[in-house]
């Protein structure tokens, strides 16, 4: 799915220092920005078209306008920091046969690498302090290119690879249909069309992501219900929870409370609070 980021016109790009908040839902996504991350705390599993990347401290991972991406799965003390740029920006700045990589949609096959301690505290730093000028739009504007520089730079000095796993065609598949489920298929249809029996799916899904199948179809399901809901707020959250497809409300709310720690009455008084635009 394209999302489109939510940068003002007149900012180059964005960077902030991501930290685990509590249960999340991620879906698969792309976007026309160049981003990448650099791990800086704790553990987590990015699934990158077809192949799961397993991610430390020291670990950057640039993701292009084609890649589909998903933030699988992280550990409680993850942080990482997220930059992106736009294409204008880059376009500026790329002008060497070093950094003109960075203007390809397509990635790179070495687009993720575990970096040295000293080149991840450094780039910690660095960012750190961009993030700290936002309110000066020529100082961060003029810090996001020299970021993107920098971290390129060291990331192609260097000659590690981080170990990616292949991800089987079925596992993908499962995957991607999950996330467009609209209707409750039983595991026995999910892996009919995924075109294995149902317990070698059930255990590749977790073996090659590190999440259950049962999980990611939650979640997924998860996501699709905020995007409903918070649409004009015009469905009742029973009708939403349906329609993201989950089987009944009693279901909904098991999971929903599951997976974000409260019920969804506490979400529900979390919209409710929200100014209406």
């Amino acid at each position: 799915m394209k999302e489109k980021l939510n940068i003002p016109d007149e900012y180059d790009g964005a960077v902030w220092l991501y930290k685990y908040s509590g249960p999340r839902i991620h879906h698969i996504h792309r976007h026309d920005e160049l981003e990448v991350n650099l791990c800086t705390r704790g553990r987590a599993v990015y699934l990158v078209d077809d192949k799961r990347y397993d991610l430390r401290r020291g670990t950057q991972i640039w993701l292009f306008p084609e890649q589909d991406h998903l933030l699988l799965d992280r550990s409680t003390d993850y942080e990482m920091w997220i930059l992106v740029w736009k294409e204008r920006l880059l376009k500026q700045i790329c002008t060497t046969p070093q950094s003109k990589p960075l203007l390809n949609t397509k990635a790179p096959p070495d687009f993720c690498k575990p970096l040295p301690e000293h080149q991840t505290a450094r780039l910690n730093q660095l960012f750190q302090e961009v993030a700290d000028s936002k309110p000066d739009l020529a100082r961060w504007n003029c810090g996001l290119g020299y970021c993107a520089l920098v971290a390129w730079a060291i990331h192609v000095a260097d000659q590690r690879i981080t170990p990616s796993f292949d991800i089987h065609p079925a596992v993908e598949k499962a995957a991607r249909l999950l996330q467009h489920e609209r209707t409750p298929n039983s595991l026995e249809e999910l892996s009919r069309q995924a075109g294995l029996s149902p317990s070698r799916l059930s255990r590749l899904f977790k073996e090659q992501t590190g999440v259950s199948l049962v999980e990611y179809r939650n979640k997924q399901r998860l996501q699709r219900f905020f995007s409903l809901y918070q649409q004009g707020r015009r469905k009742n959250m029973t009708a939403a929870a349906l329609e993201a497809g989950f089987g009944s409300y009693p279901q909904f709310h098991r999971i929903f409370k599951e997976q974000m720690g409260y019920g969804p009455a506490g979400y529900r008084r979390k919209v409710a609070d929200q100014p209406t635009p």
